[in-house]
């Protein structure tokens, strides 16, 4: 996989938004189940191309090491043959002296070609570090919002729990309501009221009865009152005619 493409997708998913996702998702708990997938699997690809790219770093940074040291080492067998063909040429042997000075010419040419192949992959190195700072960084990201994915699935599944829990002590409630009338004991209450109405009503009648009979029992007071006094005057009438 392409280092731009790995890069590109680690920078899409560091920014996403996690509670925009989850607004817009109809099932947030399947939807953040198939993002930790998703993190994870790329975060596996992610470290893979990133160990290459690191890896391909290391390997042109080895050879920049090789071709600095080359460099170095050639200078010196440079100097080391130019002193020799120095000292041949002051004891009066020119041949031997050219000789020398060739093979420090030669070493300097290598000296030169080494130096030319070090500088010419410092630039490349130094691009290639910076991408991989940048993927390692991005890596990191991605594994703070793959705990953060997982963070928030764990909270939205206890929320969801929770959620149930309540819903079912509130189903529980309501069915022993004795103020719901859909309910038994609220049918139950019902009847109990309608069946001490009539007890009342009963009672309310007898006592009406009672009352009845003691205003007939006055009623006969009277009326035995009236006949007692009648009599008596009948009484005293003949009385009087008799007496007159």
């Amino acid at each position: 996989m392409a280092k731009q493409s790995i890069f590109g997708r680690i920078s899409q998913l560091v920014r996403a938004n996690i509670n925009a996702l989850i607004d817009q998702a109809e099932d947030p708990q399947l939807m953040l189940d198939q993002m930790v997938r998703d993190y994870t699997n790329s975060i596996a690809d992610a470290e893979a191309a990133i160990a290459e790219t690191i890896g391909n770093l290391r390997l042109l940074e080895d050879d920049h090491r090789e071709d600095v040291e080359a460099a170095r080492e050639w200078g010196e067998k440079a100097v080391a043959a130019s002193r020799k063909g120095d000292e041949l040429r002051a004891a009066g042997d020119a041949a031997g002296a050219d000789k020398f000075d060739n093979l420090a010419k030669v070493a300097l040419s290598r000296q030169i070609s080494s130096e030319n192949e070090a500088k010419a992959a410092e630039p490349q190195i130094a691009a290639q570090t910076e991408v991989v700072d940048k993927l390692k960084a991005g890596l990191n990201g991605m594994k703070e919002k793959l705990v953060q994915l997982q963070n928030k699935r764990s909270e939205l599944v206890a929320r969801a729990k929770t959620a149930q829990a309540q819903k079912q002590v509130q189903d529980a409630v309501k069915s022993i309501d004795i103020l719901d009338p859909t309910s038994d004991i609220g049918r139950f209450e019902d009847k109990i009221r309608r069946e001490e109405a009539v007890v009342r009503g009963q009672a309310e009648l007898a006592a009406s009865s009672l009352d009845a009979q003691f205003n007939e029992l006055d009623d006969l007071g009277e009326l035995t009152e009236v006949d007692a006094r009648l009599a008596a005057l009948k009484a005293g009438g003949s009385q009087g005619a008799i007496g007159g």
